[in-house]
């Protein structure tokens, strides 16, 4: 269904409004129009015109001030200035503030069709090269993704297995993997490459919003619903949709969705009527479904329908030996994109940075090089890793599993013996339990800690206690740590 470009007008001159809107709907526009600067910024969030005409000296808020907060709310947003001031420095003050065109009143409507067709045309335009930047930016992501490990090797060909069926995907890995570029990956290998990709964080949008996000709503469907709108199941019809985060999801808005994986139709909020789509789903989760299901929270059958196909993105401290390769890739992207030319890294830093665990995966490793990139330290970074501290051999007895994503548990701390075969000092069980606590509990901060970057009190909130108790534990830790015998990393 081809939607009708939408049009807001906001202008108190009533009567040229009216002529306006009755001129660019007889020319097939969705038109509204408004005539205070609250009530437009209002209607401006519901209605989401493609484009804006402005008058610029329409009374209270002004539209100066109306055409600054729109282009905050929506940078790429087009507007065209209606104004009788012809005054050049006005003229150069609205295209500073982002307006695209200018036009002076009393608007000639042949002038005005003109105009709007030529900023209709540079906004496609300027949409068609962002497309092409982004294919040719998600093509060198592919390349990175899957250049030098064995394990992402099998993670391709997995990919360009099921790439060109309409099977559903389950993809998992931790934070920072990659998952979306797989998905990515999964959609330009398809048949379907040449129709809409849809991506929708299911974690970022409050569950109250996310299914008229996802399917849509009529007009009068709540307060505000002022029009229909279409959800993005309809935006991706014979398409694909990605669900990222979809363990976020909530139960009550998972039978829908699982209604639409089996029947391949929905209905919008407040509709009456069922709406037939063609979407291949891909969905991901950074954590284990078996325990959302057997903590009741994720649906089972939804399970099954969305667990077609797996593919398990490994972390990056599996695939160490693609680390200097991201550093390199990361090292030039981010080099051209501020304008600096630091050196590469040193070899020391290079093996510094590949003993580190990255909890953060290959975002955390990407976000390392930004840094260094904009701040030219090398120490700093090396400090950084140390004060972050998780190395990889400390961790080697927590690998993640493929299929579940649950975890090992840490080894208990050795039994200190006399040096004697025979005879050594055995604790009680209530002092083994104590060590393996304050192991446990030691591993725990350090790894929240590495995850926000030492910012304790954000740690403080994510281990639940407050932040003077962390400052204590830590305080605990640095204590304990002066009184054991110190080991080199291995």
């Amino acid at each position: 269904m081809n939607q009708k470009t939408r049009v807001l007008i906001i202008d108190d001159d009533v009567v040229m409004a009216k002529y306006l809107a009755s001129h660019l709907s007889r020319r097939n526009f969705e038109v509204n129009l408004v005539v205070g600067g609250e009530e437009a910024l209002r209607v401006f969030r519901t209605f989401d015109p493609t484009l804006v005409l402005l008058d610029m000296s329409i009374e209270g808020m002004g539209g100066a001030e109306i055409l600054r907060r729109l282009k905050q709310i929506k940078p790429a947003l087009s507007i065209v200035v209606l104004s009788a001031n012809k005054d050049p420095e006005v003229i150069f003050k609205v295209s500073k503030l982002g307006a695209e065109d200018y036009i002076s009143k009393p608007v000639d409507p042949r002038e005005l069709d003109i105009r709007i067709s030529k900023v209709l045309d540079n906004q496609r335009l300027n949409s068609e090269g962002t497309q092409l930047r982004d294919q040719v930016r998600r093509h060198t992501d592919f390349t990175m993704l899957f250049g030098t490990s064995p394990k992402m090797m099998e993670v391709k060909m997995t990919i360009e297995q099921v790439a060109d069926t309409t099977a559903t995907v389950l993809i998992r890995g931790e934070s920072g993997t990659g998952k979306e570029v797989v998905a990515r990956m999964i959609y330009s290998e398809s048949s379907r490459c040449d129709k809409p990709f849809v991506k929708i964080n299911c974690a970022a949008i409050p569950h109250e919003l996310l299914e008229s996000e996802l399917f849509g709503y009529e007009a009068g469907a709540f307060t505000g619903a002022n029009r229909q709108k279409m959800g993005k199941f309809e935006q991706a019809n014979s398409g694909t949709i990605f669900l990222d985060e979809i363990s976020e999801m909530h139960p009550a808005l998972q039978a829908k969705l699982l209604h639409v994986l089996q029947d391949h139709e929905f209905s919008r909020l407040g509709g009456k009527r069922d709406i037939q789509v063609d979407v291949r789903v891909l969905a991901a989760t950074n954590k284990p479904l078996e325990r959302a299901v057997e903590e009741g929270v994720f649906r089972e059958d939804l399970f099954y329908r969305l667990n077609v196909v797996t593919i398990h993105i490994p972390p990056l401290r599996e695939r160490q030996e693609e680390i200097p390769v991201f550093l390199e890739f990361f090292l030039s992207k981010y080099s051209e994109h501020y304008g600096k030319n630091p050196p590469k890294f040193s070899d020391y830093a290079v093996s510094r940075i590949m003993e580190y665990a990255w909890p953060g995966n290959i975002r955390e490793l990407e976000n390392l090089v930004k840094r260094y990139v904009i701040v030219g330290n090398e120490p700093q970074i090396i400090r950084e890793l140390s004060i972050h501290k998780p190395i990889v051999s400390s961790i080697s007895a927590q690998q993640s599993t493929a299929d579940t994503g649950y975890s090992l548990p840490a080894t208990v701390p050795p039994i200190q013996t006399n040096g004697s075969s025979k005879e050594f000092e055995m604790p009680s069980l209530l002092e083994i339990g104590r060590r393996a606590a304050m192991q446990a509990e030691r591993e725990a901060i350090e790894r929240v800690l590495a995850q926000t970057r030492w910012n304790r009190r954000q740690a403080a909130k994510i281990l639940k206690i407050s932040y003077k108790a962390l400052l204590n534990r830590l305080k605990a830790m640095e204590e304990h740590s002066k009184g054991q015998p110190k080991h080199s990393v291995a």
